[in-house]
């Protein structure tokens, strides 16, 4: 394999989102509409700014310790960063939280006040833009969104950080999202949105993917529901098929699925031999603390995440520690990168 070229500072973001084994294993608070609504109903009354911080505050005070980064957002995430373990990586994310609900386009939009260059100055070591794709889509949707990440892969490079992309893949038509018809046909769209953002024209660095299968449709695991869509090793050649098609390295994202299921998920990509570089994950681990945040406190929540939040990660570090791959093996090795 020749070498491949990569910039400084895209060098330097990624490593400092990593361990010193190359993989990432961060930690996901960048949520904002949905941990208000989350906090907002085990409260059973309103939430205010004071909470999301609060609550970002917390999990990053006790979780950085244990992962490589944290993925954060500018909007009430910044105060958090001031307590992160030191050490700690920092993605922050560029988009604004939900999408259009006009119609099922689900354009994506920027937090307006900020640029790569802000979020940068703000600590950033690397940028996440999340994006809602159908691979079925006609060309009048998907082509402004393929511009869109065009463009943010051009700012990125300007500026010389990483870009993070979370494809997120969806159709309306299918009905629910975790649904038997959706899980038959996520395997292709997950496919479909890997082999487009792995084009040289979008700039991206590490693909922040889902898992292309519905564990509660895979017979053979724990979490199988009865409902079949695909068999274990089925699953495991989907993971395989799945890791081939990308030219970036990933990472998985746990798409809100408890700690369990999340690292039973891991466990069949690591028995499939599939080269992932890590994972981000966010509700898997600390999803639980909701309740508690809401209806004890801050201290409460502390308590909480020093006890199960850290016994959620640190399983999760041991499955990677088994089943990820360093970020660099993806070039051929770290040997095997010219730093220009």
């Amino acid at each position: 394999m020749s070498k491949v070229k990569i910039s400084k500072g895209k060098f330097a973001g990624i490593n400092a989102c990593a361990d010193e084994r190359g993989v990432i294993a961060a930690a996901a608070m960048d949520q904002r509409g949905s941990l208000e609504k989350a906090i907002g109903k085990a409260r059973g009354g309103p939430t205010t700014p004071d909470d999301l911080v609060n609550f970002k505050i917390a999990v990053t005070q006790v979780l950085t310790k244990h992962s490589s980064a944290i993925l954060m957002d500018p909007e009430f995430g910044l105060p958090a960063l001031d307590v992160r373990a030191p050490g700690t990586g920092v993605l922050l994310a560029y988009e604004k939280t939900g999408y259009d609900t006009k119609d099922d386009s689900r354009l994506p939009d920027l937090l307006p006040e900020w640029s790569v260059r802000r979020l940068v100055a703000a600590g950033a070591d690397a940028i996440k833009i999340l994006l809602y794709y159908n691979p079925e889509h006609p060309d009048s949707i998907n082509t402004v969104k393929q511009a869109f990440i065009e463009r943010i892969g051009s700012e990125c490079a300007a500026v010389d950080v990483p870009f993070f992309l979370e494809p997120i893949c969806y159709n309306d038509a299918l009905g629910d999202a975790k649904g038997l018809e959706f899980a038959k046909a996520k395997p292709g769209y997950v496919m479909a949105y890997m082999k487009e953002f792995s084009k040289p024209e979008y700039g991206v660095d590490v693909l922040k993917v889902e898992v292309p299968v519905n564990m509660n449709y895979v017979e053979g695991t724990s979490t199988f529901k009865g409902q079949k869509a695909y068999g274990r090793q089925e699953a495991a050649d989907l993971f395989r098929e799945a890791a081939d098609i990308a030219k970036k390295p990933f990472i998985y994202l746990s798409a809100g699925v408890t700690d369990d299921v999340f690292r039973e998920t891991l466990e069949l990509a690591a028995e499939a031999g599939t080269p992932f570089s890590g994972v981000l994950c966010g509700r898997a681990t600390w999803q639980d603390g909701i309740p508690v945040y809401a209806q004890q406190g801050f201290d409460a929540l502390v308590d909480w995440l020093e006890d199960r939040g850290v016994t959620n990660i640190e399983a999760l570090n041991a499955v990677l520690a088994k089943g990820a791959k360093p970020w660099w093996d993806f070039y051929g090795g770290k040997g095997n990168i010219e730093v220009v």
